[in-house]
């Protein structure tokens, strides 16, 4: 049960290692692009073209899924980025239960984006779990778990894709366990559980109080969805890549540079660069190649 590029990885590696996969459940095919195309998830995608069949209920609450599951002969459900709570009645009808490959080092960044939420806040270190589900959000015995450092270059992107890949080795490893009797449960610690919430377009929205570190982290974190954003004359300008920089004694928001860079102040006498942008209806393109067609007065404040 998977949809999305992240769950691409553990699937594969199962095929790969010869773990027979009778089922795979995914979301709906959803309209993308401005043309709003009905496009499959990418699991759907791996599964079809390996001949498993597909199944995608628009829910698991009303019986259809679990009528379906009932047809299959299965030992285990494994989770990766479905989308969507499994009914206990269907986190039981396994015999070895359901297994979840999640995007952080439980407990801390239990939710919907541990991966963007570890970088927007500052995080050195991450890593993936795997973990037996309950009925809680993210709240089983964990598996096993494997680290990764957060280097100041990590987007979400480029985060998802590593740990997608560690991931993915590590269900491996832990389905062989299982089947062999030698994997160990550890009860997650509740009191050092933290929750990474659903992204929201509102939260890219830029508030230059913060410290240019702070603001870095958030553009770094929110690529590619919702991105990072501020506005320029109620036009929003999306933000791809930044760099953190010497501030001066100027209100947060103070534009420091615009001769060939955007230099804006932020809190803690710090300031940052936006190096690739996007304007509202044009494409990427760098902070010196928008100023040499738009004139930003230094010492105006942009608004966050």
């Amino acid at each position: 049960m998977g949809t999305p590029d992240f769950a691409v990885g553990s699937l594969k590696a199962l095929i790969e290692n010869n773990i027979e996969v009778v089922g795979v459940f995914t979301q709906p095919d959803k309209p993308q692009g401005r043309k709003m195309v009905l496009t499959p998830p990418p699991v759907k995608v791996l599964a079809e073209e390996n001949n498993i069949p597909v199944f995608q209920p628009k829910t698991l609450r009303d019986g259809q899924a679990l009528s379906i599951l009932s047809t299959l002969d299965y030992d285990i459900i494994i989770v990766v980025a479905y989308g969507k709570f499994l009914p206990v009645e269907i986190l039981n009808s396994a015999k070895y239960g359901a297994i979840n490959v999640h995007g952080s080092l439980l407990p801390k960044y239990r939710g919907a984006s541990p991966i963007q939420w570890s970088i927007v806040c500052g995080e050195k270190k991450t890593g993936v779990t795997t973990m037996f589900m309950d009925e809680g959000m993210d709240t089983g015995d964990m598996l096993l778990t494997k680290e990764t450092e957060i280097t100041a270059e990590d987007t979400a992107e480029t985060l998802s894709e590593r740990l997608a890949e560690m991931g993915a080795d590590l269900l491996i490893e832990t389905v062989k366990k299982i089947e062999d009797g030698s994997i160990t449960r550890t009860k997650q610690d509740n009191e050092r559980a933290t929750y990474a919430p659903i992204i929201t377009k509102e939260m890219g929205k830029i508030d230059f109080t913060k410290s240019a570190e702070e603001i870095n982290c958030l553009i770094r974190g929110l690529i590619s969805w919702p991105t990072a954003h501020f506005y320029l004359e109620n036009s929003r300008v999306k933000v791809f890549s930044s760099a953190v920089t010497k501030g001066e004694n100027k209100a947060p928001g103070t534009v420091l540079s615009s001769n060939g860079k955007l230099i804006v102040q932020c809190g803690n006498n710090t300031a940052i660069e936006f190096l690739l942008i996007q304007p509202e209806g044009k494409g990427k393109m760098t902070a010196s190649a928008f100023l040499n067609g738009r004139k930003i007065e230094e010492g105006s404040n942009l608004c966050g």
